[in-house]
C-alpha cells in the first residue's frame, strides 16, 4: 500500500509518501513541503497548495491520503489557514478518487512514539528509527507527513475495513428468520 500524509499548513504544507507491503517493513519513497509566500493573496497560497498537492498525487498515485485532522486549540486566525489548508488536502484527492483518511495529531504522535504527548522532535526521531534514515525528514511539517502515512499503515487499514463492515451491515438487508413452534 501506498500512503501520502498530508500535515497541513499555508505557509508550509508537509508532504510524505510511504509504502508498505503486507507483512513487510514501511519505506520512504519521498518526502518534502509545499510552500506558498506569506505575501501572496490567502487564495493565491490555496491555489499554490492545489497546485503542489496535485503534483505529488499524479508522480507518486498513492492508494489512500492521510491528513491530519485540523482542530482548533488557542490561535483561531493561525487555525483558520491550516483547516482551509486541510480541506485543499481532502479536495485533491476526493477529485482523482482516491480514499482520504483523517488523523487527529494525538492519534499520530501515539502510533509513532507510544505517547499522545510527544513532541515534534521525539516524532521526528521516531520517524528517523522507523524507517531507517540518515537523518530525520526536515522541516518538521515533513517529518508529520510521514508519520501521518505510518500511522495509517498501522492503524488506518483496521479501522477502514471495519467501517466498510459496519457500512455494508448497514445496507445489506437483514434476514429474519420465524420460528414455529
Amino acid at each position: 500500500m501506498r500512503v501520502l500524509g498530508v500535515d497541513p499548513g499555508l505557509t508550509r504544507c508537509g508532504i510524505g509518501v510511504v509504502d508498505q507491503v503486507r507483512g513487510g517493513k514501511p519505506e520512504l519513497v519521498a518526502v518534502g513541503v509545499v510552500r506558498t509566500e506569506p505575501t501572496l493573496p490567502h487564495e493565491q497560497r490555496l491555489l499554490q497548495i492545489e497546485q503542489g498537492i496535485t503534483e505529488w498525487i499524479r508522480e507518486f498515485h498513492p492508494d489512500v491520503v492521510a491528513v491530519e485532522r485540523a482542530f482548533a486549540q488557542h490561535n483561531l486566525m493561525t487555525v483558520a489557514g491550516t483547516i482551509q489548508a486541510a480541506g485543499i488536502a481532502m479536495l485533491v484527492p476526493a477529485r482523482a478518487n482516491i480514499p482520504v483518511a483523517l488523523h487527529t495529531p494525538t492519534e499520530v504522535k501515539a502510533a509513532i512514539t507510544g505517547s499522545g504527548r510527544a513532541n515534534k522532535q521525539q516524532v521526528a526521531a521516531m520517524v528517523l528509527r522507523i524507517l531507517h534514515l540518515d537523518r530525520a525528514p526536515q522541516p518538521a511539517d515533513a517529518a508529520d507527513a510521514v508519520a501521518l502515512a505510518l500511522t495509517h499503515l498501522w492503524r488506518g487499514g483496521a479501522t477502514n475495513r471495519y467501517a466498510e463492515l459496519v457500512a455494508a451491515a448497514k445496507t445489506t438487508p437483514a434476514r429474519v428468520i420465524s420460528r414455529r413452534k
